[in-house]
């Protein structure tokens, strides 16, 4: 898509994530925090394929392991219409930072506390983003965060591997449970890989 439409996505997406924070609680348990946004939108690219960004919930890091869905997350992404829009979600934690290798200096958009950061969607829309984004980790965190993140994806492995292992011969659908261990295992791998690279 053009550039142009890529902000209107992430624009949209920071007004439908201050619209949720409005919704009961009852309703939509999970809540999001902050939307940042990470990827080709934070390049010079005048064709982009998909917004990426990346949302955070209040949940312990484990709950929110790297590419898995936590629970509530696509009753929620369903309600803000996100599913079909081009952009992709990445849920993180707020008990943990929300950059990693694939969320390379984003960019705050959006937070419950202080709205849409305006000043940060400029910055993205004239290619001046350098005061906006996180600073550069140095080659030592940035090794320590990978550890720390690929330690938490193999608990969620293990974790979504027993709950598959507990549920796979009982009666009912097995989809959401198999889902979710291919999305821990995704994680887990695609951050085995970057650890390996490094």
């Amino acid at each position: 898509m053009k550039r142009a439409r890529a902000l209107h996505h992430l624009r949209t997406t920071a007004e439908t994530c201050a619209d949720m924070a409005t919704r009961p609680r009852s309703i939509f348990p999970l809540r999001v925090d902050e939307l940042w946004a990470a990827g080709e939108i934070l390049t010079q690219a005048a064709e982009i394929d998909t917004v990426t960004v990346a949302l955070v919930v209040d949940l312990p890091p484990g709950d929110a392991a790297w590419l898995t869905e936590p629970h509530g997350s696509q009753h929620w992404a369903y309600a803000a219409r996100l599913q079909t829009a081009p952009v992709t979600l990445h849920w993180r934690s707020a008990s943990a930072p929300v950059w990693n290798h694939a969320l390379d200096r984003p960019v705050l958009i959006w937070t419950v506390a202080d709205g849409i950061n305006e000043d940060a969607l400029r910055a993205i829309a004239d290619n001046d983003i350098d005061d906006v984004r996180l600073p550069a980790p140095s080659p030592g965190l940035r090794a320590e965060r990978l550890a720390d993140e690929l330690a938490v994806s193999l608990r969620a492995l293990r974790a979504c591997t027993a709950t598959y292992t507990e549920r796979r011969w009982k009666p009912g659908k097995l989809e959401p449970t198999a889902d979710a261990l291919w999305h821990a295992s995704e994680g887990y791998l695609d951050l085995l890989g970057a650890t390996e690279s490094a």
